[in-house]
């Protein structure tokens, strides 16, 4: 009884609610040519898309490192795009393919007809149709528009609970509904994935690709993904590394999807493994000069003319804006640029800018390598309990920062001091010289000859671990199969 007014009270709100997000959403309901499907975009149209992907890419290039600079390889890529936007249902639209100047194994795409493949991708296929298959799928999230279905559901969840806040009064309310909604549609559905690879099986068939490609290219990712976890120490994390924390499918998911396209059988389906290879052959493999290179323990960056290096078991991270190095201890180094007013000194930087509102003590003045420096450190409680932190600032020139950041927790700060504070002394100048002589690891494409073995080609491989991995992974085959003379295959150089 005591709930019965409340209850109903509550049920007139939703049903205002509802009727209000029922009325914006027909006015804002489209149809996709690619599916059949109509859904609510938010007002998302297609002329909207195209702004806001232009918008965006240049946010996306800053992020990635930018595109990699290879006319005849972007080339190729538009060439194959633009083969398959012509087999969809929507040929004449605008597509913009891009080549990202970035390690990290992926492929995405924006609104508006933005899509976008690392060279890492790049470097794992093994033939056109490979890449084909990639690229299929992803100008199949745009014709179906799933851009704009997750938008008109965000914003679909923005009007419920405005409506819902709006009625109760309730801005926290409201608020709180939108959070919940946005960590919700932060990745594509399984629903959505199938339906790209689905649009994708469509548009490879019709282009004369085998869509089979498509299944034995994601059991490349799937081994890739499995390899990262391993360099990284967490061999049970496989799907949180590459395009596979992105993209949930499996390879019988594909084959779900092909079956269900009802194509025909290709005749003379293109591969073009000799071509796409002698497309990739000399492409940078790894991090690029503009990024900065790990040798070893020690970060490089010939660019920015500086170098250092990190104790024993850290496993360094190269970000576009930092650098992070991973300890099994869950002790970390977080390394970035930074800047300061002329009229601020380093204490004042550190105490005020880079670590200001934490409770600093101990702050000390010291000298790096002939560069001044302070540095600091605090005990910090957050989430995860209490950890250590070291604050540690490093004047480059009159206009650079370095910041280095460790953390640690209460019971091994002792057994990683020492370690750290090496670190902290190791940053030095690069000279010009030692700069220039920094080069990028390269892929290359290498002819089998008779007495070659896998074991033997991946002992050139420039890594210190998982030589044998590395190139079974790289060229998609068991390494206890035997090379066979005349075999093309890829090898990493430096």
């Amino acid at each position: 009884m005591i709930f019965s007014r409340p209850r109903a009270g509550f049920a007139r709100i939703l049903t205002a609610s509802a009727l209000l997000a029922s009325l914006v959403f027909l006015s804002g309901c489209e149809t996709s040519p690619a599916t059949g499907e109509s859904f609510f975009t938010g007002g998302l149209t297609k002329d909207k898309e195209a702004a806001l992907g232009a918008q965006e890419h240049e946010k996306i290039l800053q992020q990635f490192g930018g595109s990699y600079d290879d006319p005849e390889l972007a080339q190729y890529i538009t060439s194959l795009g633009n083969l398959l936007v012509k087999t969809s249902e929507t040929p004449d639209d605008k597509f913009t393919f891009t080549v990202l100047d970035s390690p990290v194994v992926n492929a995405f795409a924006l609104p508006g007809g933005y899509v976008y493949l690392t060279r890492g991708l790049l470097a794992l296929a093994d033939d056109e149709a490979e890449i084909a298959g990639v690229t299929a799928h992803e100008i199949g999230h745009v014709t179906a528009r799933h851009a704009s279905q997750r938008y008109g559901r965000a914003v679909g969840t923005s009007i419920l609970a405005a409506g819902v806040g709006i009625l109760l009064g309730s801005q926290e309310a409201a608020a709180a509904a939108n959070q919940v909604g946005a960590m919700a549609l932060q990745s594509y559905s399984r629903d959505q994935e199938f339906q790209a690879d689905l649009l994708g099986v469509r548009y490879l068939s019709r282009g004369g690709f085998e869509p089979e490609g498509m299944a034995d290219f994601l059991t490349k990712l799937q081994a890739d993904s499995r390899l990262s976890a391993r360099i990284a120490g967490n061999p049970d994390a496989a799907d949180e590394f590459n395009i596979m924390q992105t993209h949930p499918r499996t390879a019988d998911r594909i084959q779900r999807a092909i079956a269900q396209a009802g194509e025909r059988p290709v005749a003379n389906p293109i591969v073009g493994r000799d071509v796409y290879l002698s497309k990739i052959d000399g492409m940078t493999y790894g991090d690029g000069p503009n990024q900065g290179f790990t040798r070893g323990r020690e970060f490089l960056h010939p660019e920015l003319r500086f170098a250092f290096e990190v104790p024993l078991k850290y496993r360094i991270i190269n970000r576009p804006d930092r650098v992070i190095a991973q300890h099994p201890d869950s002790s970390i180094i977080v390394f970035r640029q930074g800047s300061k007013p002329a009229n601020v000194s380093l204490s004042e930087y550190l105490t005020q800018g880079f670590g200001a509102k934490l409770p600093l003590k101990n702050v000390e003045q010291i000298e790096v390598n002939g560069m001044d420096a302070v540095t600091a450190q605090a005990r910090v409680k957050g989430q995860q309990g209490e950890h250590d932190w070291r604050l540690t600032t490093i004047q480059y020139d009159e206009k650079t920062l370095y910041n280095f950041l460790f953390i640690t927790r209460p019971e091994a700060t002792g057994a990683q001091a020492l370690g750290l504070k090496r670190t902290t002394y190791s940053f030095r100048k690069l000279s010009a010289e030692e700069a220039g002589q920094l080069k990028p690891k390269r892929l290359r494409i290498y002819t089998v000859r008779a007495g070659d073995t896998a074991e033997k080609l991946a002992e050139r491989f420039p890594f210190e671990d998982f030589k044998l991995a590395r190139f079974a992974t790289l060229n998609g085959l068991d390494p206890k199969q035997p090379l066979k003379a005349g075999q093309k295959v890829k090898i990493i150089v430096q």
